[in-house]
């Protein structure tokens, strides 16, 4: 019998002041089976930085099912996509698709072997200029699995390149790196 995913509901209230940005959010996403507690929130962080930017919003794709899908993404009213998100340390032949299909892509990579996955592939990602990474702490994305609850209330605050994550509990500075920078088309 397969593993059912768990479904997770959040209430993100984002005060992104480097961006101008301020809204709440409702947003309910499942957690299949594989995925852990930190990959999930890795999704919800990537999902509250850029929430609010375009036209269109943001959705959650089925990145861990489908192979040719994001974990989110952002369509246009004709169906094409305007960014692709993912997150993780996918190889080369997988992101050269998602920049071909999309505008923007964005990639979240966190994790201990984080640097070491940019060391090795960062000569064949440079020539993606649509491309853009960012690099998430291993210590902070191991403390914002800590904040994952079935029933969440977080408050994300964006100042001056800093970034923290708060629950009624306790408050999760995250270490943010740029990486990769896109380059204009």
């Amino acid at each position: 019998m397969a593993l059912k995913s768990t479904v997770f509901k959040a209430e993100l209230q984002i005060a992104d002041m480097d961006r101008g940005y301020y809204g709440t959010h409702a947003v309910t996403l499942a957690q299949h089976p594989s995925e852990n507690d930190e990959r999930l929130m890795v999704r919800l962080l990537a999902y509250a930085l850029h929430a609010g930017a375009g036209e269109e919003p943001l959705s959650f794709a089925n990145g861990m099912t489908q192979t040719d899908e994001p974990e989110l993404w952002r369509r246009s009213l004709v169906g094409e996509v305007e960014l692709w998100i993912d997150v993780g340390l996918p190889d080369e032949k997988w992101l050269r698709r998602a920049s071909n299909r999309s505008e923007a892509v964005v990639l979240y990579t966190f994790g201990r072997n984080a640097p070491l996955w940019w060391t090795q592939q960062r000569g064949a990602l440079e020539r993606f200029a649509n491309l853009r990474v960012r690099q998430l702490g291993a210590a902070s994305t191991q403390a914002l699995a800590a904040l994952a609850q079935r029933s969440m209330r977080l408050q994300i605050t964006v100042q001056d390149g800093h970034l923290w994550v708060a629950d009624d509990r306790e408050s999760v500075e995250v270490e943010l790196v740029e990486v990769k920078e896109a380059r204009e088309r």
